[in-house]
């Protein structure tokens, strides 16, 4: 269901529509038919946000979603094109395991996770969804696990050591 957009206005991000999820309410007049939607916006160089929105017509629950994401990016330390250690994201019952990976690996991954990692510009991960497949929960665990990942100069520099002392 994901397929991605590029703005008129912002075109240094791309955004990526990850689920596009109809709502009915059933009202005195009949059924009210609304759209939530979840989209992921990123740079493709290490920045990355999603959020979410609703409206009557998808467009412009699509536009609600991406200034939503915009509001609440995150930067992801990188190691080339890969992330820099093991890490277990959760989110509610979303579990996301994020592994780093050889040069020429490519970015394995589902559906959500993926929409994730390729608009941060990560190339090379291999993942696994553990236990919620729900996209919003999913999205908001790999989102929780990028954002715990430290690299090597911020964790140096918390135990007051030299790169080299950590990396060995």
């Amino acid at each position: 269901m994901a397929y991605e957009r590029r703005s008129a206005a912002a075109d240094e991000f791309k955004e990526r529509v990850v689920s596009i999820n109809p709502v009915s309410k059933t009202v005195k007049g009949g059924r009210v038919r609304k759209f939530a939607v979840l989209v992921v916006v990123g740079d493709g160089k290490g920045k990355v946000g999603y959020g979410m929105g609703k409206a009557n017509e998808v467009p412009d629950a699509i536009r609600k979603a991406i200034e939503d994401a915009k509001k609440n990016l995150i930067t992801v330390p990188m190691r080339g094109t890969t992330i820099p250690h093991d890490i277990i994201g959760e989110y509610g019952a979303g579990r996301v395991l994020l592994k780093p990976a050889a040069p020429g690996t490519g970015v394995i991954a589902g559906g959500p996770v993926r929409a994730v990692l390729e608009t941060a510009g990560i190339r090379d991960i291999r993942t696994k969804a553990l236990r919620s497949n729900n996209p919003c929960n999913v999205v908001r665990a790999t989102m929780a696990g990028l954002a715990a990942l430290r690299d090597a100069a911020t964790v140096a520099a918390q135990r007051g050591k030299t790169v080299q002392e950590i990396l060995g």
